[in-house]
């Protein structure tokens, strides 16, 4: 596995983000979406493929709905 050069990375809060406090930072990086934590920028970052991450959106709708 090759590490993401995320240097070019345009981090933004995430939508789903809920203003408390509590909030991720995404980036679209070489195909890649990254996701870490606002709070601690310097730390670890996740890294989801497109089909992984829309899945992952398309469950908080759902979970939403009920």
């Amino acid at each position: 596995m090759t590490a993401l050069d995320l240097t070019r990375a345009d981090w933004r809060t995430s939508t789903r983000s809920s203003g408390n406090g509590n909030c991720v930072e995404v980036a679209t990086v070489d195909g890649q979406v990254a996701v870490r934590d606002s709070k601690d920028r310097s730390g670890p970052v996740l890294a989801f493929g497109p089909t992984t991450w829309r899945l992952f959106l398309r469950s908080l709708d759902e979970d939403q709905r009920g």
